[in-house]
């Protein structure tokens, strides 16, 4: 009798469930070994939970080789399931919520994510989410079908990334990252202003756009607002903005309700690969709402949605009138393989009208305030305002370009180009089978209304992540992006949605939708962890075998913090006495009062300090180094400064040797330290009491 050859598929089945588990029992051994002596290195808790996992991974393999090779065998088990599944309407939706908390809870919220950080048994663990997520949400007398596990791919890849989003949400009062407390600070001056004493009419630099500021600073609008609700507020900003595209998408292309949400959770998934900044997520979900809507309503918005992005960041004043063209265009229906006039007029007119309040309102309302009667050229005036052609030749060759990060690189392991070849792959896979199977049918003009914004936005998206102090991710390639998603919006109402619901692809397209999914969530799965357990520090080491305590990277205890800003205080109120003090970083700690201050120096923060550094701006320099010359400031709280200049070969290497040279050696010529918190990355710099000659270390005018 002739053996039949077991299909391809089912081998690569069978291979990957013994990589996965075969890895997940590796990693738990690591975890298990070093606890205790009763056994090896086992203690007998771990010695008992090791084997239970051996053999819990033993019956998984099992089940899935049975399921793979001879699913008759398993019909018994598969017909209780069903019918278990097919009772309780309220157990069937409260195991759904469980599944779909638990995995993201016990990684992120309790200790068990610090010791199991290993890539196999995450994977375990999304796996088993996702089949009992797929086991609950099908219906009928099929255990598992195709579409069910697709929406149970975008939940569990959802909640993992929401989870992620969210991780920041702390009372703890210093900064979580480098630039992250002097941001929240940044957030405050837009409504917060009367928390620092200022006049209404003082004028402070923020190095960041409105756009921005009136979005992360809205909580400020609550009187005596916390830290924690502001931490909150800014991940849900970004959550919220994301889901508001799929719900316009909803608007315009779908009224099926789960439909609509297993979309908005995919345009979270995929744009989340940048990040996206909120401003320019938001200026997108008006634009798509706006698409097929009455002129009369689509033009003046679209106008605001220009304007709106283009105030947030000149790099952005073309994208909705191009967004805009894009989906009008490519998103019509052909009659006879043509688009008709009106599609013509409406893609020109609302495309013209976002590139209008993109370049040209904001040149205009200014004048607005300009006495006319005294304005000798108004065409000399219109040219002085708003982006010009000037501002962004300066703008583009302002800072380096550092084109080594399009390639992989230290800064950002992948480099930008593979990076966003693997973001956006598997969709541009499935766009261009659709093309070429003519289930997406285009005319030459629609796939030109396509290419040729997603081009534009690539370029400048790829020079914008090579100017130094970019290239750390894809949060740049922004406008492509949302262009690709768009264009994944045009195909769906154009045949994606009937191929898609009635499953007609090949098995390789369908792997292609399912590494479409794994792809954007796989970084946060791995990210999901605890910063609370400072306290577990002991236990933690035996866990991970580590040797120092400072891998686990965890938020010093409450009596550390509590020191640290009893002593900050101290010196801060001594330091009053003698002048002015300058927060050159954790400005947060003046926001939320940990610290009092007064008078508030709004000069030399930070991120202004390395942005011009980046620039070498010497006429901004020029005032700092006269201030920390003339030790205008008797305290300086900062992050610890150092003096070790760095190549490409470390990240942010550049920026890195920039900051070093404008700020740390200048600064610590003039100042000394007089007490450093490692634990809360603070330093305090009084001045030198007779200080060297340092004007050699003061970078010279090129």
């Amino acid at each position: 009798m002739k053996r039949v050859p077991i299909p391809f598929e089912k081998i690569i089945s069978i291979a990957a469930a013994a990589w996965i588990l075969i890895g997940a029992c590796i990693e738990f051994y690591n975890v298990a070994w070093g606890t205790g002596e009763a056994v090896g290195g086992f203690s007998p808790k771990w010695l008992a939970l090791f084997a239970f996992f051996v053999l819990l991974c033993a019956a998984m393999y099992a089940i899935v080789g049975i399921a793979v090779l001879d699913r008759q065998r398993l019909t018994p088990v598969i017909q209780k399931l069903i019918a278990l599944r097919n009772k309780p309407v309220a157990l069937r939706w409260l195991l759904i919520a469980l599944t779909l908390v638990a995995p993201s809870w016990f990684l992120q919220r309790a200790l068990w994510g610090v010791v199991f950080d290993g890539v196999y048994f995450r994977l375990l663990l999304w796996a088993l989410s996702v089949f009992l997520l797929s086991l609950f949400i099908a219906r009928g007398k099929t255990l598992i079908e195709w579409k069910p596990f697709l929406a149970a791919l975008i939940l569990a890849s959802s909640a993992f990334t929401v989870a992620v989003s969210l991780q920041g949400v702390t009372d703890y009062p210093f900064s979580l990252g480098w630039s992250e407390g002097n941001r929240i600070w940044d957030y405050s001056m837009r409504f917060g202003r009367d928390r620092y004493g200022i006049a209404d009419d003082q004028d402070i630099y923020v190095l960041l756009d409105p756009g921005r500021m009136t979005v992360g600073g809205l909580p400020f609008l609550i009187p005596n607002v916390g830290i924690e609700t502001v931490r909150a507020w800014i991940g849900l900003t970004l959550i919220l903005p994301y889901f508001l595209v799929g719900l316009a998408a909803y608007i315009v292309a779908d009224k099926n309700a789960r439909v609509w949400v297993l979309t908005t959770l995919w345009v979270f998934l995929f744009l989340r690969q940048g990040p996206i900044h909120s401003p320019l997520v938001l200026a997108a979900a008006l634009t798509v709402f706006l698409w097929r809507k009455p002129l009369w309503l689509a033009i003046p918005l679209i106008v605001y949605a220009g304007y709106y992005a283009q105030s947030s960041r000149f790099t952005w004043l073309f994208a909705p009138g191009l967004w805009i063209g894009m989906l009008e265009l490519a998103g019509a229906s052909l009659h006879d393989g043509r688009l008709d006039r009106a599609h013509w007029v409406r893609g020109f007119a609302l495309g013209l009208c976002g590139a209008f309040g993109g370049f040209l309102l904001p040149k205009l309302i200014p004048l607005l305030r300009i006495d006319l009667s005294t304005a000798a050229d108004v065409t000399e005036q219109i040219a002085s305002t708003g982006v010009t052609s000037d501002f962004v030749a300066y703008a583009v060759t302002d800072q380096p370009l550092l084109w080594y990060r399009l390639l992989p690189n230290p800064t950002y392991g992948t480099g930008i180009l593979l990076g966003l070849l693997i973001a956006v792959l598997p969709i541009a896979l499935f766009l261009f089978w659709l093309s070429s199977s003519k289930k997406w049918k285009l005319n030459a003009w629609q796939k030109l209304a396509i290419a040729g914004p997603l081009l534009a936005f690539l370029g400048v998206g790829l020079v914008a992540s090579a100017n130094i102090g970019g290239g750390g991710d894809l949060h740049n390639m922004d406008m492509f992006l949302i262009g690709m998603a768009f264009t994944v919006f045009i195909a769906w109402v154009n045949g994606g949605r009937d191929v898609l619901m009635n499953n007609e692809m090949p098995a390789w397209i369908r792997l292609t939708l399912v590494a479409a999914l794994v792809i954007p969530a796989f970084s946060p799965l791995m990210q999901l962890r605890s910063r609370d357990y400072g306290d577990e520090i002991a236990s933690l080491l035996v866990l991970t075998d580590e040797k120092d305590a400072k891998a686990f990277d965890m938020l010093p205890d409450s009596a550390t913090v509590n020191a640290a800003l009893t002593e900050i205080q101290e010196a801060v109120n001594e330091a009053q006495a003698a002048g002015e003090v300058l927060f050159m970083d954790q400005r947060q700690l003046l926001t939320f009062g940990y610290i009092t201050v007064n008078p508030f120096v709004g000069e030399y923060e930070k991120k202004i300090l390395m942005n011009e550094a980046l620039s070498a701006n010497y006429d901004y320099y020029s005032s700092f180094y006269r201030d920390i010359t003339n030790q205008r400031f008797p305290l300086i709280v900062t992050e610890p400064l150092r003096t070790p200049i760095k190549d490409s070969g470390y990240e942010f290497g550049e920026e890195n040797n920039a900051w070093v040279k404008w700020v740390s050696i200048p600064v610590l010529c003039y100042y000394q330290e007089i007490q450093t918190y490692k634990k809360v990355n603070v330093m305090l710099l009084a001045p030198k009491p007779a200080p060297d000659d340092c004007s050699q270390y003061i970078p010279p005018r090129n």
